[in-house]
């Protein structure tokens, strides 16, 4: 599709656009992590602090200038307004704080996602865990930098990271930390010498493109913006994420609300 709004943007210099924004937000959300801070539940059962709204305040203005004329969906605005029209092919997908149980328990494990969508699928996103000093982003290829809070982000110091291949035996498995379930251990219980590790919010994406893990089978409810910033950023580093059956996982599924079905997230196949 052309991009006519995106000037002569690349995939990877959006991605390191999008870093930059999340490195703001994250400093909004740490100076109330730092804080006393309120909880309150929404009408979906999920909380939400004050560190939210602050994020998602800074977050959508400069996606709006960075890109204008691409629909920006924000979880905070969306579950403040309902759906919006259905945007065209591309649109942009925010989770202000994911992991938010994460950030109320104090375990660091909470990050902004924001991710790029064109025809269904994510080709540009950020994963910003502000309390772990951890950014991921990228577009054509992915990137890791250490990022301290208080600190400007520095594309330039920014390393290169790829997913590896998954061992017949010993594979690593990211779980929630938060969502476990039967459909999840069913689906493990075949692999030799699988060894499960619990990890909060995006990370899990982030931990399989570094090569640091090798697969994340989620079978629990998810929304589009929970996924879409890690699913291109370990995309980016040679990784996938598809339906069970290895169907693709698509975005812009706004008949079905956002939600997502069921996926696997996977490093390297064998044959990459």
């Amino acid at each position: 599709m052309s991009r006519p709004f995106y000037k002569n943007l690349t995939y990877d210099r959006i991605g390191a656009e999008f870093a930059a924004i999340a490195v703001r937000a994250g400093a909004a959300i740490m100076a109330v992590y730092r804080s006393g801070f309120e909880t309150r539940l929404k009408a979906d059962d999920t909380p939400v602090t004050l560190a939210d709204h602050r994020s998602e305040a800074i977050i959508v203005p400069a996606l709006e200038a960075l890109l204008p004329g691409v629909t920006v969906i924000s979880e905070e605005a969306w579950d403040a307004a309902g759906p919006v029209a259905v945007p065209g092919p591309a649109f942009l997908l925010v989770d202000p704080l994911d992991g938010t149980r994460e950030f109320v328990a104090r375990n660091g494990e909470f990050t902004v996602n924001i991710a790029l969508i064109e025809d269904g699928a994510p080709v540009a996103g950020c994963v910003h865990a502000p309390a772990a000093e951890e950014l991921h982003f990228g577009g054509e290829s992915a990137w890791a930098v250490r990022q301290p809070d208080g600190a400007a982000f520095d594309a330039a110091a920014a390393h290169r990271i790829e997913a590896r291949t998954m061992p017949s035996s010993g594979a690593i498995a990211l779980v929630s930390r938060s969502h476990r379930d039967a459909e999840t251990n069913r689906f493990l219980a075949p692999l030799e010498g699988v060894r499960q590790q619990s990890v909060g919010s995006s990370l899990k994406f982030c931990r399989i493109a570094a090569g640091r893990a090798d697969l994340y089978p989620r079978f629990g409810p998810t929304m589009e913006w929970d996924t879409a910033a890690g699913h291109a950023v370990l995309q980016a580093a040679g990784g996938s994420v598809t339906a069970p059956d290895g169907s693709p996982f698509t975005y812009g599924k706004f008949a079905a609300g956002l939600r997502n079905g069921p996926f696997v997230a996977r490093g390297r196949g064998a044959n990459d």
